[in-house]
């Protein structure tokens, strides 16, 4: 199971959007004992983490002269990266759980944008799944998020041009990539890697996953106005990335020592006890 810890704080800026403040995590995706024995033929990189900053949350535009009972806002619910960046490097698919009342209330959404639009009146928790590359992790993430629709401030009037924007920022941490996962992914602006010792040398990346790259541009979504600027929290998982790598390098000396030492104190042992 994804294992919550430090929670990071969302930037100053924020957008003129009306809903409350953006709520940010750490989670770390751990495999279980299965994933490790169908992978032990796989090279993988020890000590090494790589982490996808990713937002999810909603937004809600009231539909004013337009609206009527049960018709009165349009809204999007998404998953997107950190900074709006294609999530596809790593993520294969999105599943969201609408309330029992809409049809087909589970939306399965196999390519970015991970999002999708309705239309309605009602706030409901929304279930969130999103289901990684069989390479990335075999355990889905399971989110939450409910759907607001009006403002924080009940006595506040709506407006049609003054969205409702409620996100969640979090960042999904992955251990130990195969190498031909990191050589994948370490380039790519959606992913926050460390860079690797002098010596490790990776795979090249096939040509079909470079042309994925090109096929979706987060830039070109309309609702890009009025997402949240997430841009602090960006930085401090830069400066976790590079305490992570910091980290790793110390584990790895100290292993080497204590094999040093080991090694010492066996040629030390007296001539009887050999």
């Amino acid at each position: 199971m994804p294992q919550h810890s430090s929670k990071l704080h969302s930037s100053k800026q924020q957008p003129d959007v009306t809903g409350p403040a953006p709520k940010s995590q750490r989670t770390k995706m751990v495999r279980s004992s299965d994933d490790n024995e169908k992978k032990n033929l796989v090279k993988k990189l020890k000590d090494v983490e790589f982490s996808v900053p990713i937002v999810y949350g909603n937004i809600a535009f009231w539909l004013g002269k337009k609206a009527s009972e049960y018709q009165s806002h349009r809204w999007t619910v998404y998953v997107r990266g950190g900074t709006n960046e294609d999530l596809s490097v790593v993520v294969k698919r999105v599943v969201f759980q609408l309330h029992s009342s809409f049809n087909n209330p589970m939306r399965v959404v196999e390519s970015p944008p991970f999002e999708l639009s309705e239309s309605g009146w009602g706030e409901f928790e929304i279930a969130i799944t999103l289901h990684f590359h069989n390479d990335v992790c075999e355990k889905p993430l399971h989110l939450y998020h409910h759907l607001k629709l009006y403002p924080e401030d009940d006595s506040g009037s709506m407006s049609v041009k003054k969205p409702v924007v409620v996100e969640s920022y979090d960042e999904v941490v992955f251990s130990e990539p195969s190498e031909s996962l990191f050589a994948r992914v370490q380039n790519h602006p959606a992913v926050i890697a460390p860079r690797l010792p002098p010596g490790i040398s990776l795979p090249p990346v096939p040509v079909e996953d470079a042309d994925k790259r090109k096929k979706f541009d987060p830039k070109d979504n309309p609702l890009t106005q009025w997402f949240t600027n997430f841009s602090e929290a960006d930085e401090l998982l830069k400066l976790a990335a590079a305490r992570q790598q910091v980290q790793a390098q110390i584990a790895r000396v100290r292993r080497q020592l204590s094999l040093i030492d080991g090694q010492h104190q066996q040629h030390s042992k007296p001539p009887n006890e050999l």
